[in-house]
């Protein structure tokens, strides 16, 4: 059979719509394709309809496997013919969807860009990036079919084919735009430049917009930008094009929520109403934000009638299951993934697997090159080629972050493409540096340790304590999961000494939600060591964890009594004063200072005949806070005084970084018993220079909160009414950092009152 007597694709889907006896209006339900658009693909109007609604249709009609490829490739073939035959038109402006959503934002940056003025010479250019997925190209198309009315003289559009193999050159495709603006073949200049100038004056005097949709390079779109006057471009593409120059710039980063759930639900139209707002919802939240992967879920649920909602969430809900889940015929998330991964040096393509074993959202360059294998100047290079090319986002403070798919993606390649023993070698690597590192870095911050004497060669390098702060803070989701997969592989004293490693650092991040996990990882592996004295230090950090305001009491008590029992049956002294100190904190918490204050006398006592005089001095403070509490300010005040002279004897045999952290904390304390005696002026004094200590020490919690309404407080009943207010404003800001919204609240009030 000739290819003129070939059937086209209008006659064989009639053919098969008959054959499933349905009218064009029940296969429109199905499928989610309107009547009108499949009544011109049966009359011939459109012969080479896009590849998602071939899919749709395919599996609305339940066709096999060679039905379906047959279908299929009579579109692609319609699509062929249609873009090179029609040489009145080549650039056309494709059509755009019906259930376009969102990218308000968006349209009114392109509509700016439209009336913006540029220099003479000058063309105005608008570069829209962004990684696979995220509807770059149907935006453009939306975008160009808004701003149409603009350009009397037309829109061209034209894939440069960017992600290909062999992407569109410079030159084709100055021969299909010179063609749509009426140059005949035989017109057309035979040097490159030529073309460039011809294109150039034949638009100087136009109005026109230029698509260039899917660009591979900066070599491959400069000759195809307008010279200036009232012509504008938008250009595509997956990466940055950090070369051009002069252009003006849009990151289009995943839909919102909201919109992503208005998208699934117009997508499914009709279908929609079958399913609860929550489960739509949910599976948008799956879809990470990317219009393809909502158009895949989309048209899965379209395809398959009986299929419930719920039940696909439930599968996306599963990590090892949802990459695969995103697929619909011929349509996959994976590929247009893949296509970005194949334009990667093979070096990058192994950094790029190999990240997916991060256990955290984010990553920095130094995990990088552990993960790679390679020096921190290759791990740049790898990370600024992964950037460009839209497989990481870079945020701030050097930190990158794989969108969700994107990790299930790189998970893929590493199971595919590296053996079971590299990839246990790769997780054991990452794990144990990211175990090391959060070791070293909190024990900058506990007496007897600091700065390393001799650093460990293969960690980062942290330079002072603020830098072990950060990295801390920063990393903390990547050494945390670290943990988790050292408990699950047996490697018990790297999780103890990572834990315990934190416990001085924790009380610089009070409120931090992730000690209850690592100190229980911590008496887990010290159960597991037989080590039950470890064990009571894990669980009266437990305590502690528990008494941070809002507290906790009932919780501080279990876990202080079986640390109490633990460490008297391992004869661990120190360890049975906590115990007694973390109960003595708990009963102050339910009223009972009685026992508050008999449990820290005997911790206090306990500290002393051992000789460690940090602990005995803040059991003493705790026993001043019982007085504080009973109102007896006074007497609290003097016993609040003598410790600050203990804490200012060069001579008192105390941990320097015990005082330093020691010290403001009394200075907070003194002034609140002073504004209860009505000092106002001395407290306020002494409030200020405690809180200042605080700010250094990069240590906000909620005695500092508490500490800065005491003063906003005091400020106000002097007629310091702007200092009061700026007092009342920090105050709201650290209790909304902590988590306590109603103080944050009742203090974001007392500022507006006082302006």
């Amino acid at each position: 059979m000739s290819e003129t007597d070939r059937p086209g694709f209008g006659e064989v889907l009639r053919g098969h719509r008959r054959a499933a006896r349905l009218t064009l209006e029940q296969l429109a339900e199905v499928s989610g394709v309107s009547a009108r658009t499949l009544s011109d693909m049966e009359r011939g109007r459109s012969r080479g309809p896009h590849a998602r609604t071939v899919t749709a249709l395919t599996d609305a009609l339940k066709l096999d496997d060679g039905a379906r490829e047959g279908l299929i490739e009579l579109a692609r073939d319609g699509r062929l013919r249609d873009h090179w035959t029609r040489r009145s038109s080549p650039c056309e402006l494709p059509r755009s969807v019906e259930d376009f959503t969102g990218r308000g934002e968006e349209l009114i940056w392109l509509s700016e860009l439209v009336y913006a003025e540029s220099s003479p010479g000058v063309g105005v250019v608008g570069l829209i990036t962004g990684s696979a997925g995220l509807g770059k190209t149907t935006f453009a198309v939306r975008a160009a079919h808004c701003v149409r009315p603009s350009f009397p003289d037309g829109v061209l559009f034209l894939d440069l084919f960017g992600m290909s193999q062999q992407p569109l050159t410079a030159d084709d495709a100055l021969r299909l735009l010179l063609r749509a603006l009426g140059v005949a073949d035989q017109q057309l200049p035979g040097d490159a430049h030529e073309r460039a100038s011809l294109y150039r004056s034949l638009l100087r005097d136009k109005r026109v917009l230029v698509v260039l949709d899917n660009a591979a390079s900066e070599e491959q779109v400069r000759p195809l930008l307008p010279g200036g006057g009232a012509n504008r471009a938008l250009i595509t593409t997956r990466r940055l094009l950090a070369g051009l120059e002069g252009v003006r710039r849009l990151a289009l980063g995943p839909l919102p929520l909201p919109e992503s759930t208005e998208l699934l639900t117009g997508i499914l139209g009709k279908r929609a109403a079958r399913d609860e707002e929550s489960t739509l919802a949910r599976l948008a939240e799956l879809c990470g934000g990317l219009p393809l992967a909502l158009r895949i879920i989309g048209n899965r649920l379209l395809s398959r009638p009986d299929w419930n909602a719920a039940e696909l969430a439930a599968r996306l809900a599963d990590e090892e299951l949802r990459l695969h889940q995103f697929k619909a015929g011929d349509l996959k998330i994976a590929n247009a993934f893949g296509m970005s991964y194949e334009q990667l040096a093979d070096s990058t393509r192994r950094v790029f697997r190999n990240l997916a074993v991060a256990p955290g959202r984010d990553l920095d360059v130094a995990l990088t090159a552990v993960a790679g294998e390679m020096p921190v100047t290759d791990a740049w290079d790898a990370l600024d080629e992964l950037v460009d090319l839209g497989l990481l986002q870079d945020g701030t403070a050097g930190r990158y972050r794989f969108h969700d798919l994107v990790r299930l993606f790189a998970r893929d390649r590493l199971q595919e493409e590296e053996t079971a023993a590299g990839q246990r070698a790769l997780t054991e690597r990452v794990t144990s540096w990211l175990l090391r590192m959060a070791t070293t870095s909190g024990r900058w911050f506990e007496p007897g340790y600091g700065r390393p004497d001799r650093p460990d060669p293969d960690l980062a390098v942290l330079s002072s304590a603020e830098e072990a702060d950060g990295w801390l803070r920063l990393n903390v989701d990547n050494w945390l999961g670290s943990m988790r997969a050292a408990a699950d592989t047996g490697r018990h004293p790297l999780v103890l000494d990572c834990a315990e490693s934190m416990h001085w650092f924790s009380d610089r991040w009070a409120h931090s939600p992730h000690w209850q996990e690592v100190f229980t990882l911590g008496a887990e592996a010290a159960a597991a060591l037989g080590d039950p004295a470890q064990q009571a230090a894990q669980l009266n950090y437990l305590a502690w964890v528990h008494s941070v305001p809002p507290g906790d009491p009932e919780a501080v008590l279990r876990y202080a009594a079986e640390a109490l029992e633990l460490a008297t049956r391992a004869d661990a002294t120190a360890q049975i004063a906590w115990a007694h100190e973390y109960s003595a904190e708990a009963l102050l918490l339910l009223g009972r200072r009685d026992g508050a204050i008999e449990s820290s006398s005997r911790a206090a006592e306990m500290f002393r005949a051992i000789g460690d005089i940090d602990s005995y001095v803040q059991s003493n403070a705790a026993i001043t806070k019982c007085l504080f509490d009973e109102g007896r300010y006074a007497e609290a005040l003097e016993r609040y005084l003598g410790l600050l002279a203990v804490l200012d004897d060069p001579e008192s045999g105390m941990t320097p970084s015990v005082v330093v952290h020691s010290r403001p904390l009394a200075l907070l304390r003194i002034g609140s018993c002073l504004g209860h005696l009505g000092r106002r002026a001395e407290a306020i004094t002494a409030l200020s220079e405690g809180i200042d200590l605080v700010d250094g020490l990069r240590a906000s919690d909620y005695r500092q909160a508490d500490a800065l309404e005491t003063l906003a407080s005091l400020l106000a009943d002097e007629g310091r009414t702007d200092e009061s207010r700026h007092a009342y404003v920090r105050a709201a800001q650290v209790f909304a950092s902590i988590g306590d919204t109603t103080a944050s609240s009742r203090c974001q009030a007392l500022a507006t009152a006082a302006a």
